[in-house]
């Protein structure tokens, strides 16, 4: 039996934010940031503010897909950046 990975343990175990199940499989990229931000802002358990923690959450499921992560998915999730960002207030990137 394989060793778990970290990535692996903190998906399964993390407590910081309660995500919506299939969140990230979500189609429209701005129900994903809507989903992320409702999540973030009703945590009590979270370290950082909501828009960081949302974000990091994201960054974080995209990172641990890796080469796996089908492009359209990458595309889709990185717009979703971009709609968390808008959801927040925050400045778009280039």
């Amino acid at each position: 039996m394989a060793a778990k990975r970290w990535s692996q343990d903190v998906t399964e175990h993390s407590h910081a934010l309660d995500l919506k199940k299939g969140v990230f499989t979500l189609k429209d990229p701005k129900e994903i940031a809507a989903s992320l931000k409702r999540s973030a802002e009703a945590s009590t358990r979270r370290k950082a503010d909501p828009f960081r923690s949302a974000m990091s959450m994201l960054v974080f499921y995209i990172n641990r897909a890796g080469k796996n992560l089908p492009e359209e998915d990458r595309a889709r999730l990185e717009q979703a950046k971009d709609e968390l960002r808008k959801a927040f207030g925050k400045p778009t990137e280039g």
